[in-house]
């Protein structure tokens, strides 16, 4: 019982440090060591550089490149202006009296495109602020907003999406992010409609108390001023190249590479061979290779808005992809510490007794997502560890690897927005709200999302539908 308290009590710090704006960079080490101190002094230096470092360093090899491609993609469709042109046409489309529907589909639009759900938050803020402001909507209710569509169904149910989520169970269960397609539809149409009815209610119940958009706010964007922007089917292309050749290059990497591949990397001496298992890198190579394939499509259409401020731009969008990456390997690295201490036994033992093979996953995933802070990080640790216990369970019940991978990329983006979620502090942030004005909202998406995972698999149980 004494070194699972020590266990809770690390989680505990993590979560308050991170709360109070504090890094999880800096903190992350600090509390994993913290507990490796507790609980045996003799460990605390193994345990930082043989796993820590470890985890974390082999988490960047894998996955950096895609925060890095995401994040330039995100911040030239931001700086061609197609980002404005975006909303705009969703605007016209929808019409300001359906601010939230608006803001939802831009945001469900530019990260299933493959632009980063933190670079989301920076380039619809303004005109959510505009938008919510002209409907008389309570600025409160903008992160909720923004969360449902950028954190939640085209993070990881709808199939293909190229986030990060949806990327990392590929190379557990040997999928594409492609798989359960209709299952993650399914789970997906769910989130979306029952999400829009909440914040339809939460919206009609201030306009009956007489609240409106508020005064004396902080952060607020300068008024859109509707200066000319590039035709918006030129606008969403790079977003739908990127979708088209994420397709494509799953299906054509496997074929060309086959099961491995190796190559001898030096010329002179005897260095030994580097080989490639296909089948966990395929997935990723394919999002890499789609971003590259958006990113010189914005170049190609916006050359010169994007040329002028692209030295500045991409020197701040190579650090958000820096900051965030890290952020996520270092939790990753925490996590793995902790579950290498005795009193995660008791967390494992307790998840364990879970009888059937796909709520056992989900739950395992979206506890570690949520005591994590991180969707990619809570799902890395729970894989990492028990991965080959998922997938023996699952083909002793005939449960496709396809339906594993959908489950746990769902189950990775319920309970990890709690407070100390990296990408809800950046959401308030951005918004200049506090998590007492608006995390209320957060946090019902989030309760939402969760169930979702759920609802998958019971349609899964009763219908077989993958």
């Amino acid at each position: 019982m004494l070194e699972f308290l020590v266990v809770l009590a690390a989680l505990v710090f993590l979560m308050l440090v991170a709360y109070r704006g504090y890094s999880v960079i800096l903190f992350a080490p600090v509390a994993a060591l913290g507990a490796v101190l507790l609980t045996d002094p003799q460990l605390v230096a193994p345990m930082f550089t043989g796993l820590f470092m470890d985890k974390m360093v082999g988490f960047l090899k894998l996955y950096f490149p895609v925060f890095l491609l995401g994040a330039i993609f995100g911040k030239l469709i931001e700086l061609s202006g197609f980002s404005k042109s975006i909303v705009a046409a969703v605007i016209r489309l929808f019409g300001a009296q359906r601010a939230m529907l608006s803001i939802v589909v831009v945001c469900a639009l530019l990260t299933y495109g493959g632009v980063s759900l933190f670079v989301v938050v920076f380039a619809v803020y303004p005109f959510a602020a505009e938008l919510f402001r002209q409907s008389n909507i309570p600025k409160r209710l903008i992160p909720g907003t923004i969360a449902l569509g950028a954190f939640t169904f085209t993070m990881d149910a709808l199939p293909g999406t190229p986030q990060i989520q949806n990327i990392i169970p590929t190379t557990f269960f040997g999928t594409n992010t492609w798989a359960a397609p209709w299952l993650g539809t399914l789970g997906g149409v769910f989130i979306l409609a029952l999400g829009l009815i909440y914040l339809e209610w939460r919206r009609r119940a201030a306009l009956a108390a007489g609240e409106g958009y508020g005064t004396e706010l902080l952060n607020e964007p300068a008024a859109f001023s509707g200066e000319r922007l590039a035709h918006p089917l030129l606008a969403i292309l790079p977003l739908v190249l990127v979708g088209v050749s994420n397709k494509l290059f799953t299906g054509w990497i496997p074929k060309l590479y086959g099961a491995s591949h190796s190559f001898d990397p030096a010329v002179i001496g005897s260095a030994p061979e580097v080989v490639q298992e296909i089948s966990k890198v395929g997935a990723i190579w394919a999002v890499q290779g789609a971003l590259l394939i958006g990113i010189v499509s914005v170049l190609a259409l916006a050359w010169k808005p994007v040329v002028a401020s692209f030295a500045e731009g991409t020197k701040s969008a190579i650090g958000g992809a820096l900051l965030a990456s890290m952020n996520t390997a270092s939790e990753y690295g925490f996590g793995a510490v902790i579950a290498a201490l005795p009193g995660f036994l008791v967390v494992a033992n307790a998840l364990s007794a879970i009888p059937n093979p796909l709520v056992n996953e989900a739950v395992t995933v979206t506890a570690l997502a949520g005591i994590t802070g991180s969707a990619s990080g809570g799902m890395s640790i729970a894989l990492a560890a028990m991965a080959e216990t998922f997938i023996a369970n699952a083909n002793a019940a005939g449960i496709p690897m396809d339906v594993l991978h959908r489950v746990a990329a769902m189950a990775s983006g319920g309970m990890d927005t709690l407070p100390h979620n990296g990408a809800v502090i950046t959401l308030l942030a951005v918004t200049g709200l506090t998590h007492r004005q608006a995390y209320k909202d957060i946090f019902a998406i989030t309760l939402i999302k969760t169930m979702a995972v759920f609802v998958v698999i019971g349609l899964y149980y009763a219908t077989g539908v993958v």
